[in-house]
């Protein structure tokens, strides 16, 4: 791979990178990952977002802005930049919000929107979201609840799951964006098969992985004790899981999720699917907060996103970690190179 100057290259992977709400940690945490020269020498970048506020991100940082800029109608696979930031200078949000807003909401919409396009026709390999409100996104009329169901939507994707990788842990979510006591009304042998079978798949494409072994996690404490304690997993789960190891699944449970999660990252299992949001993420951000990334699996294109949310109270201070973010972008370049690699062997095989 030959490179000319820091900016300059030939062919390379091209990430997309979304700048997330203007008024949260988005922009910072976007200029600081992108800051990093072992980053920008591993792919090519387009950062869809606001020019305006990812300098106030860098001057606050004391960051030289190292990228170009260009207009985000322009997409394009030739830009002779490392970073080009694809601007959107018809947004603005003012410097006072320092919170969800309609016009925040509308521009992260914006800048979404137009990645998954860009991913889908192949200008770019792979997006990373940074985070957005899902506040923001309810006052500009946004019909998804997050950046998942908005993926799957815009992909047309029928199944999706949310996967989080921190260390030697992966866990994938049964139900996502659910009240907790909305969870029994679609909690369904299809909502557990599902993460089941995408995370088996996932492992195997884009984590080199033959035969991963899955934990599948119960709802119940102490996994139901025989229906004492609930019965879904008798009723759903276990169902759930005999469906799976009959495609030839390695996967196992219902366990009890205070143990489960422990065993994993002991090595006994390569992935957990656990069964509502806080279920599967307390252990991932207790155990590697600085290095979870959140992936969203069953759609066609590669999306990661840091594991943190906008941090509104420590926006603009220059307080924010880039980690997540650095780690978001490493693994979808990984994703994106493995995913090339198998396209390779299918067509060679063909």
């Amino acid at each position: 791979m030959k490179t000319n100057g820091n900016n300059s290259i030939s062919e390379q992977m091209i990430v997309g990178v979304t700048m997330g709400d203007a008024a949260g940690i988005g922009p910072e945490v976007v200029v600081k990952a992108l800051a990093d020269p072992q980053i920008r020498r591993a792919a090519k970048f387009i950062v869809f977002g606001m020019n305006e506020q990812l300098c106030y991100a860098a001057d606050a940082a004391e960051i030289e802005p190292f990228w170009g800029r260009h207009q985000h109608e322009k997409i394009s696979r030739d830009y002779p930049y490392k970073v080009v930031v694809a601007d959107y200078d018809e947004y603005s949000v003012p410097a006072w919000i320092n919170g969800a807003s309609k016009p925040a909401g509308e521009a992260s919409l914006r800048f979404c929107h137009d990645a998954i396009d860009a991913a889908r026709a192949g200008l770019i390999d792979a997006v990373v979201t940074a985070p957005i409100s899902k506040t923001s996104w309810h006052l500009a009329g946004a019909e998804w609840p997050g950046h998942t169901e908005m993926f799957a939507h815009r992909c047309k994707s029928p199944r999706k799951a949310m996967m989080f990788a921190g260390g030697p842990l992966k866990v994938a979510l049964a139900t996502i964006h659910e009240a907790l006591f909305e969870v029994r009304h679609k909690f369904k042998i299809g909502c557990v098969f599902d993460p089941i079978d995408l995370v088996n798949s996932a492992l195997k494409e884009y984590f080199g992985l033959e035969n991963p072994k899955i934990g599948v996690a119960a709802l119940n404490p102490h996994a139901g004790e025989n229906g004492q304690f609930g019965d879904e997993e008798q009723r759903i789960i276990s169902p759930a899981i005999l469906l799976a190891q009959e495609q030839g699944i390695n996967c196992e449970g219902p366990f009890s999720a205070d143990t489960l999660f422990l065993r994993a990252v002991q090595g006994e299992f390569d992935a957990v699917v656990a069964m509502y949001h806080d279920q599967g993420m307390i252990p991932v951000k207790l155990l590697y907060f600085r290095e979870a990334v959140n992936i969203t699996i069953g759609i066609p294109i590669i999306r990661t996103s840091p594991a943190h949310g906008t941090a509104f109270d420590i926006a603009g201070r220059n307080a924010a970690d880039a980690s997540s973010m650095k780690a978001a972008i490493t693994t979808a370049i990984q994703m994106a190179k493995a995913k090339k690699a198998c396209r390779l062997v299918n067509a060679t095989r063909s």
